[in-house]
């Protein structure tokens, strides 16, 4: 049904709940989060898109019915791809995941025409509490791709917590929020005092849910056939997605039922015979398959609790969100885990949707009145390479964490590091999100160049590091030099936005063209656009090392961190390798022959020696990947850690 919008009092902004297995969206009318149902009445969007021959574009639940008869032209489950570069091939096209993301949010908006007609229209999208970076931009780019309005990326959680406290303001409660859906998994603690919703900690898994249940469901029937009729079912698409579609019904039905039928007269044909499945599954074989993966779930409930310095029963209440927590198992161990059952009231498949248009709500002044405020916490901690004081000297690429884990947002937090080698001019910062200590096998958010460093003894030159970094989940790093007040300053987000808007452009007129079934234009990937723009090939540790032996900051004389490699000119394969350089490499070999094992001497020595004839040539591809190389093997072997 249609609403009257008054320009003046009403913003148009929406809720969307983009899902792995379904998508849904919300808005505020009269003071409460409404579902926008589908044409066909439903309240949920399949997250599938299906590419027909004739090019035209089916999203939905026909595209889901496309997966049995076209499973090379259908994808489903592409959340679990947001963020990657890898092009996905629908037929004889290509595209990235936050296109076809952008294809399921375009479905969505198309029911908000007879709502507010084509004017520009605001969503605030939600995403697991564990997506990292990539990922979240990913979300905000397919939402833009799609004709929305984003500024808002909020935690699955959270909003989730938002819908169940929009009429509880002024209670007080701690509360645990599990959310097991399609395809991830995150659990969160929060407090609800007097409308303040504050998020304290969050863990999740974004390889985990419905999806993987599903797939053990595959496999049993894969091994059931393949014993009976010497043939594996998963070698043949069409087979594999009709097993698939077989193990998601059985599934909703054992939760129902203590068993369920499986039949499939003719899944496959094999030697010219037909290959049958007619069997029958109890709920407990099922759980049997899906135990240890839900043990993975309270391992992870078990360390946000500890992180929140709170037990089980300090728990007033627990919220269930996400299709797969209809599973009945998962309220039997809820119940064991807490003494108690979860809250119920609202449908686990559109708690997120709904919660994402209370954050709507609260955004455009509609529920101004209601004194909710939601605050969220950082996923990951993020901070920057640094060279460590070890006993055999400085040692590069090691992370410093400037915003820890589970700091409420917003937040700003500062630290100070010092220069390392006299006379030093200039150094790089390097942003990185993760939790190990070592920056490779973090996630590099971008770097930036701070020049004009006063020269001076080593460690008598401040550099303070000051990361901001909001509730949309965007970092801003400021590096200052404190005797000049001199700073640099890198926008996380605007290091992808560099390359997007081109990019973004292509990837709508490609999808306009799609969607009114015109011919496109061929994809192009932009994923060397962004590796350039965001400095993702920054020479890695090892390549640091090679070109300039001297770390760059650290804190004096207690030295734990320092960030970074100077560079007081831009970076050159012809012009900064030099004979110095090149030496470093004889030495390494030296050391390695005092330090390694007689075993791994031979392997370590060919990455070195094929690096030095790397560098030798000057040809930028081979020195990349023998650097690759050689800190893959270095690393195999410990020899930093």
């Amino acid at each position: 049904m249609g609403i009257e919008v008054n320009p003046e009092s009403f913003r148009p902004i929406v809720g969307i709940d983009l899902g792995t297995t379904n998508s849904a969206m919300a808005y505020i009318r009269d003071g409460e989060p409404h579902i926008i149902a589908l044409p066909n009445g439903d309240d949920l969007l399949p997250s599938v898109v299906l590419i027909e021959p004739s090019g035209q574009i089916r999203v939905g639940r026909d595209a889901r019915d496309g997966l049995l008869a076209m499973p090379d032209r259908a994808i489903a489950a592409v959340k679990r791809r947001m963020g990657e570069t890898d092009p996905i091939v629908l037929g004889d096209q290509q595209f990235l995941p936050e296109e076809i993301s952008a294809l399921i949010l375009k479905e969505l908006r198309q029911l908000l025409v007879p709502l507010y007609g084509d004017q520009a229209i605001e969503a605030v999208i939600t995403v697991p509490a564990y997506f990292n970076d990539a990922q979240r931009r990913a979300t905000k780019h397919a939402g833009e791709l799609a004709g929305f309005v984003v500024e808002r990326i909020i935690n699955e959680p959270t909003a989730a917590a938002l819908a169940y406290g929009l009429g509880a303001t002024t209670e007080r409660k701690r509360i645990v929020v599990y959310d097991l859906g399609g395809g991830t998994f995150d659990v969160s603690v929060l407090t609800l005092d007097e409308g303040i919703l504050e998020v304290h900690a969050s863990n999740g898994n974004r390889e985990l849910g419905g999806e993987d249940f599903d797939w053990s469901l595959v496999d049993w029937m894969a091994a059931m056939i393949l014993k009976l009729y010497g043939v594996d079912p998963r070698d043949d698409l069409r087979a594999r997605a009709v097993l698939k579609d077989l193990a998601e019904r059985v599934k909703w039905v054992l939760s129902d039922e203590d068993q369920a039928p499986i039949e499939s007269p003719v899944l496959m044909v094999h030697d010219g015979q037909a290959v049958r499945l007619s069997t029958t599954i109890r709920r407990s074989e099922f759980v049997q398959f899906i135990q240890t993966r839900l043990d993975e779930t309270f391992a992870l409930l078990d360390d946000v609790l500890q992180q929140s310095s709170l037990s089980a029963k300090d728990i007033d209440e627990v919220l269930l969100v996400g299709g797969s927590t209809k599973i009945p198992r998962v309220h039997e161990m809820i119940t064991e885990y807490f003494g108690r059952p979860a809250r119920s009231e609202v449908d686990p498949d559109l708690a997120v949707a709904l919660g994402a248009a209370v954050q709507a709500g609260l955004k455009s002044g509609a529920l101004s009145e209601s004194g909710l405020v939601a605050t969220d916490v950082a996923p990951f901690s993020m901070g920057i390479a640094v060279a460590r004081s070890t006993l055999r000297g400085l040692d590069n690429g090691y992370f410093s964490p400037i915003i820890a884990r589970n700091t409420t947002i917003p937040c700003t937090r500062t630290d100070t590091f010092y220069t390392t080698r006299d006379w030093q001019t200039a150094i790089d910062i390097e942003v990185y999100q993760g939790e190990h200590e070592r920056v490779a096998k973090n996630y590099l958010l971008g770097s930036f160049r701070l020049t004009g460093i006063p020269p001076a003894v080593v460690g008598s030159q401040p550099v303070e590091v000051t990361f901001r970094y909001n509730l949309n989940g965007i970092l801003e790093a400021t590096a200052r030099i404190v005797s000049t007040k001199k700073s640099q300053t890198l926008v996380v987000q605007d290091g992808l936005e560099r390359h997007s808007k081109e990019a973004l452009a292509q990837s709508r007129a490609r999808l306009e063209a799609l969607w009114n079934d015109e011919a496109a234009e061929p994809y192009t990937t932009v994923a060397t656009e962004l590796d350039l723009d965001l400095d993702l090939d920054l020479d890695s540790e090892l390549a640091h090392d090679l070109l300039d032996a001297s770390p760059a900051l650290s804190t004096p004389p207690r030295v734990d961190h320092t960030p970074l490699v100077p560079s007081e000119q831009e970076p050159s394969v012809d012009e900064n390798i030099e004979d110095p350089n090149l030496s470093l490499i004889a030495d390494l070999n030296a050391v390695l022959l005092e330090l390694l094992d007689p075993e791994l001497r031979p392997k370590v020595i060919a990455a070195l020696n094929r690096l030095q004839s790397a560098l030798e040539s000057r040809d930028a591809k081979s020195i990349d990947e023998a650097v690759d190389e050689a800190t893959t093997v270095l690393m195999e072997v410990d020899l930093f850690l």
